[in-house]
């Protein structure tokens, strides 16, 4: 949805009009594909990092327009709440030093907007969910101030047609209604890049799928959501229903949600582009002068624009993107699965941990995919958010004889395969050892700990709670707490846990 788009509406002609494109779209890009159009192997990679915004006191802050105002870079960007900002780092080659200067990168671009944030008495928190944001900040008027946004609403609730309910059942219980889609806007996110060729595309895709369960238990940063302690990683399950266009009777039917995990392993990118047009309805039928077909006729390369729209309004955790650069079409695999933070060195970590599994795990002679049912990887998915870094995850065993996937807790599982993995997959790509040490450390001391955000979190509410304060309390000063560790830069593992004094 980063297309700018103008607020209108759209009468029934113009939905046909756009459904006709969309198939158009769909024939460009089996043409293109069977054509070998795309563009050669490069090893690129890109991230993004959706950012929170609140006050020396803890709380939300909905400043993003003056804080853009003030930071005055392209980098950075409004997104879907007024307490919300997304920073682009540009493209770079996984090799080398990449990971270290991408952590540079990022804490120059995070330490000028936290000071330029201040300038407007707020600040800058790379975090899941806000702990102190109430269902209050959460509202139409909240939404950020550009039409995309509005008319993306709009539509989704014209799908609905009625309320949105968040129901939630974790360490406690959440049950509460929306007018909008505002709820999404608590959801704050690392989206991480790899282009890659048709012909890996596909074990690319599942490798991301089978490992976004390690990737949650062991970077889950989202125990809150409107004064209550829920899932480690809450973002999932409120993403689901706070973008969920189905009524309960369609919900019933198995109509499947906007925000969706799959449900198989694919052979084709195509497979994710027709799944897309297939099972979801167009909510921004917005069309373009473009004909596809007539491009690809005369030589030439189409935008796509139509499927490229509608692909950003169906939220896959692993995503397929379909661009254009120099003039050259490209594919990507967006991964959507972490949650923002806490600091620079873990974000990292948790960019070296994805790309290293997913180059191995792409590359094995048995893959996982094939010795482990895609319902497994759904439910290892589910299970991980509930539990974070206390998860038992099921994983195929190890060895010739392979077998039925065994139970496993997270840890084990990525101390003793994962990481290993993730080190050969690194090197594979030619990245710097130390760097690959540093930060595969970063999540070992993780697992060897058994904290992450969300453990630090709820450990430091809970102490807050017994020094005596409210839970309305005990929530600011964890943030605030959370906010003054997270400018240290050292990792959450090693944070002491509670309120400092």
């Amino acid at each position: 949805m980063g297309e700018k788009v103008v607020a209108m509406g759209f009468d029934l002609a113009d939905r046909q009009h756009h459904r006709d494109k969309l198939r158009q779209c769909l024939e460009g890009l089996a043409r293109l594909l069977a054509e070998k159009r795309f563009d050669r192997p490069r090893n690129l990679m890109g991230l993004e990092i959706e950012l929170n915004l609140a006050g020396p006191d803890g709380m939300p802050s909905m400043v993003n327009a003056e804080v853009l105002e003030r930071i005055a870079s392209h980098d950075f960007q409004t997104e879907l709440g007024q307490f919300n900002l997304e920073v682009n780092i540009v493209p770079h080659r996984l090799s080398g030093r990449v990971l270290d200067q991408l952590a540079e990168e990022l804490r120059t671009g995070l330490s000028y907007a936290d000071r330029k944030a201040m300038e407007v008495d707020s600040g800058i928190v790379m975090i899941g969910i806000l702990p102190t944001l109430t269902s209050r900040d959460l509202v139409p008027t909240s939404l950020s101030v550009a039409d995309r946004y509005h008319l993306l609403n709009d539509q989704v609730v014209a799908a609905r047609g009625e309320e949105f309910t968040i129901d939630i059942s974790g360490v406690e219980h959440l049950t509460c209604t929306a007018r909008s889609i505002a709820p999404e806007a608590a959801c704050t996110s690392v989206q991480l890049h790899l282009q890659v060729t048709p012909g890996r595309f596909a074990a690319v895709w599942n490798a991301a799928q089978a490992v976004a369960a390690a990737q949650i238990a062991v970077g889950a940063n989202s125990p809150f959501l409107f004064g209550r302690e829920l899932w480690r990683e809450s973002r999932p399950p409120l993403f689901v229903q706070s973008t969920d266009t189905r009524p309960p009777e369609l919900q019933v039917q198995g109509v499947r949600p906007r925000t969706w995990f799959g449900e198989r392993w694919i052979s084709s990118a195509y497979e994710l582009f027709e799944e897309n047009l297939r099972f979801f309805p167009p909510l921004l039928p917005i069309s373009n002068d473009e004909d596809p077909l007539d491009v690809l006729d005369a030589g030439g390369v189409p935008m796509l624009h139509e499927l490229t729209l509608h692909n950003g309004t169906v939220y896959r955790w692993n995503r397929p993107v379909y661009g254009v650069a120099d003039g050259v079409p490209h594919l990507r695999v967006e991964n959507r699965v972490l949650p923002a933070g806490p600091t620079v060195p873990d974000v990292i970590a948790n960019t070296a941990f994805y790309y290293g599994l997913i180059r191995a795990l792409a590359e094995e002679p048995r893959p996982v995919w094939t010795r482990m049912p895609f319902a497994v990887a759904a439910d290892n998915f589910d299970v991980a958010c509930r539990h974070g870094i206390e998860a038992f995850l099921r994983w195929p065993r190890a060895g010739r004889g392979g077998g039925a996937p065994a139970r496993v807790p997270a840890v084990r599982l990525v101390l003793e395969e994962l990481l290993p993995l993730a080190a050969a997959g690194l090197d594979a790509w030619g990245v710097e050892p130390a760097d690959r040490d540093y930060y595969l450390g970063v999540i070992e001391g993780r697992c060897r700990r058994r904290v992450n955000g969300a453990s630090w979190q709820a450990a430091t509410y809970h102490r807050a709670l017994e020094r005596g304060l409210d839970r309305e309390q005990a929530l600011a000063a964890t943030t605030r707490r959370y906010c003054e560790l997270m400018r240290t830069g050292e990792p959450v593992h090693t944070w002491p846990a509670g309120l400092a004094g």
